[in-house]
């Protein structure tokens, strides 16, 4: 059963909100994904958001770009934690979609990450999720650990190689 729900405006900003996904599927969390215009489409919207909780949703992904209203209106309408993905746009480099995001008013709060930060939107979503779900959690600990793992790795080639040999490779 899916309890993330990955939303994004555009087909576009697919290659961000995989990477979400991907994660996700890394610590073995369902979800549904799905291209949805709070702006094109707004009946259609609004019966995604009303119904994301009783599909078993915990937390809603939502990325959009430009004015970024799609996280935004996830929280107005759905109870639970959204995460919103501000994506990278060539007239602003994606800040006008990280200020649309963050600077949500009082009592309609969404969690934001960095411009095309899709893999930490999964993370956070499973973090969430890991405060009721012990497996989830060691799992998550486990992910931490291959991440130092990788980096100690390079560090220690980096040491054997020397700077100039380990750009080279």
């Amino acid at each position: 059963m899916a309890q993330v729900g990955i939303v994004m405006g555009s087909d576009s900003d697919m290659p961000v909100m995989a990477k979400a996904a991907d994660i996700l599927e890394k610590l073995g969390i369902g979800y549904e994904i799905k291209i949805l215009s709070a702006h094109r489409e707004p009946d259609v919207f609004f019966e995604y958001a009303q119904t994301a909780e009783q599909k078993g949703f915990k937390v809603i992904i939502a990325g959009a770009g430009m004015a970024a209203h799609l996280p935004g209106m996830c929280a107005a309408i759905f109870p639970m934690p959204v995460i919103g993905i501000p994506m990278h746009t060539t007239s602003l480099g994606g800040k006008d979609s990280l200020y649309s995001i963050v600077q949500m008013p009082a009592g309609i709060p969404v969690a934001t990450v960095a411009i095309n930060g899709g893999m930490n939107a999964g993370l956070l979503a499973a973090k969430i999720l890991a405060t009721s779900d012990a497996k989830l959690l060691e799992r998550l600990k486990a992910h931490s650990e291959e991440m130092k793992k990788s980096v100690m790795e390079k560090d220690h080639l980096l040491q054997e190689m020397g700077y100039k040999k380990f750009m080279e490779r």
